[in-house]
């Protein structure tokens, strides 16, 4: 039987990278700060059929390999039963040879069931009934799942409308993993999708108990469900956005561009830029009265395929990079919130790798002095969180900013079952670190050195996302 590659020494190339892996980073706990697991299956603590459904469904990383290798879409979204899904996407594993699924789906393999074995056509049954076994047991509920992962904190993602019940439910059960959530209003700032957000002004008014008739009254709806959010444990929002809007405006325009909206009139182009950049800003305002932390993904053009968007819907693998400008308006943003003394900690995430240093030299312009690593890059996105993204990440921030103060790594996944994305991270950074002191490029301080693995393995994002943190209700 064919071994699995995936040994101790995964992806470390020097004696040095070695001992920073498996005397520091390896014992770090898991900060998970963003990521899409449904909080429902976390309070319900959620056993898993099968593999199929904890590990493809939902995945659309899978589901564009599975497509890229000429898998019928019946046997990826469609009505395909759960092995025969599974068994074409374990015919597609060994064309995914240097892409990160291969090396993803061998740790989580290894990582959670002890499979060794390489996953293909011949290996498919045997190991889809092994781990089906596994996932029905108790050993292997979604908490426990968590639990032999020494995960410590995981963040989730929900609409401001949200009445996280199952958050409170996980509360209440005193489960000892914290899950919290972060604040996602990007549907707030729909300005060019009028019927979109009137249905999102709905949703806001029935969460909210009140009819919301003009601009000012649209923000104090925010602001109560960013109350009610604080209120249940979230200090954190999150923006999914193409780039930051920042354009200038008057309260007159903005009010003018609502009643628009509510009367179902489409606005002009430049009409709806001042209409989202208000609300971006009084959205930030809110992160830094409440001492929340603004996550800002920008970069993703979304739902490029029409003819797949009208069937299967967003968010199903038909997203790309995009070539949007980000420097000006990006630093227009952060300015006008330092200028006003409301720019709250931020976390900058792009999706084109041609704006890495953009990111890392606008990051380093907020810096306040106060907060170590206040403005972060953040952790290589989407496109870019496979080995040589995130070496290019980790390179450009040691040259432009300060490594050592970085929050490290996150899933940003839908599955329980990615958690081994992290030690995939951290392989990377001691591997960097160790052959840069073997080289003679950094002292062969191991103190050194372990310190600051271990600081954005896992210390620093305690550090940055935890201290203060508002009380939880009841």
């Amino acid at each position: 039987m064919a071994k699995n590659f995936i040994n101790d020494d995964f992806l470390l190339q020097s004696a040095t990278a070695k001992r920073l892996y498996h005397d520091h980073a390896e014992k770090m706990p898991i900060f998970d700060y963003h990521c899409h697991v449904p909080a429902a299956q976390i309070a319900t603590d959620h056993n898993f059929e099968n593999l199929t459904r904890a590990w493809l469904a939902g995945d659309h990383y899978k589901w564009r390999a599975m497509r890229a290798n000429g898998v019928d879409e019946m046997y990826i979204t469609g009505s395909a039963d759960d092995f025969e899904k599974f068994y074409k996407w374990a015919e597609t594993v060994p064309y995914t040879v240097r892409n990160p699924l291969y090396h993803w789906t061998a740790l989580e393999l290894k990582r959670f069931f002890g499979i060794d074995e390489p996953l293909n056509a011949d290996s498919a049954r045997t190991i889809y009934d092994t781990c089906g076994d596994m996932l029905r047991s108790n050993e292997f509920t979604v908490r426990n799942l968590m639990r032999k992962m020494n995960v410590q904190f995981v963040c989730t993602t929900e609409q401001p409308q949200d009445p996280l019940e199952h958050h409170k439910k996980i509360r209440d059960d005193k489960f000892e993993i914290e899950v919290s959530t972060a604040f996602r209003a990007d549907s707030a700032m729909a300005g060019a999708d009028t019927t979109g957000l009137n249905s999102f002004i709905s949703g806001l008014e029935k969460a909210c108990g009140t009819d919301i008739a003009d601009y000012a009254g649209y923000m104090n709806a925010l602001k109560k469900r960013h109350g009610y959010f604080a209120e249940n444990g979230c200090s954190l929002s999150d923006y999914g956005i193409e780039r930051a809007f920042a354009e200038d405006y008057t309260n007159q325009e903005i009010e003018f561009f609502f009643q628009k909206i509510q009367s179902k009139e489409r606005l002009r182009r430049s009409d709806r830029l001042k209409f989202n950049s208000a609300v971006m800003a009084d959205l930030a305002e809110m992160h830094a009265d409440n001492g929340w932390v603004m996550q800002l993904h920008l970069g993703a053009v979304r739902s490029v395929n029409t003819k797949m968007l009208s069937k299967l819907g967003p968010d199903t693998g038909y997203d790309s990079i995009g070539d949007f400008e980000q420097a000006r308006p990006l630093a227009r943003f952060l300015d006008r919130l330092e200028s006003r003394g409301k720019l709250p900690k931020t976390i900058l995430y792009n999706l084109n790798p041609a704006d890495n240093a953009v990111f890392a030299a606008i990051a380093g312009c907020f810096q306040d002095g106060r907060i170590p690593g206040k403005i972060q890059w953040g952790a290589a996105w989407w496109f870019l969180d496979q080995k040589r993204g995130i070496e290019q990440h980790l390179n450009t921030l040691s040259e432009m900013g300060l490594l050592s103060r970085f929050v490290g790594m996150l899933t940003d996944s839908r599955s329980f079952l990615s958690y081994p994305r992290h030690e995939y991270f951290r392989r990377i950074l001691c591997n960097i670190l160790g052959n840069d002191a073997e080289a003679g490029l950094l002292p062969g301080d191991i103190g050194l050195l372990g310190t600051i693995v271990e600081d954005i393995c896992f210390k620093n994002a305690k550090r940055y996302f935890q201290q203060p943190r508002p009380n939880p209700a009841g």
